[in-house]
């Protein structure tokens, strides 16, 4: 089964990152098994990035993530493209520093 869910706002799989699971069983079945939600913030955090280099780097590391157990991006603030609800307080002020 190559066909891969995506997440809720990013209702997509990027190519370059179905690739990089497809290519992997194991990390196949675990993305299977993640949430929507949780599928939409690996999403983002690989679409995120402004650099090409930084996004192939997140693309890479997603497989081995998934692999450790990490079920959601680490140090991630979340999808900042869901419109269903508000965005914190405290990740307004991450976006507004940068």
């Amino acid at each position: 089964m190559n066909t891969l869910p995506a997440g809720t706002i990013h209702n997509v799989l990027p190519d370059d990152l179905k690739k990089a699971l497809v290519g992997d069983k194991e990390a196949s079945d675990l993305w299977r098994g993640l949430t929507p939600l949780a599928r939409n913030e690996w999403i983002c955090w690989v679409i995120s990035p402004k650099k090409q280099r930084t996004r192939d780097e997140h693309v890479k590391q997603v497989v081995p993530k998934l692999k450790e157990g990490m079920r959601r991006p680490c140090c991630w603030i979340g999808c900042i493209h869901r419109t269903d609800k508000d965005i914190s307080p405290s990740v307004r002020r991450i976006i507004a520093a940068k």
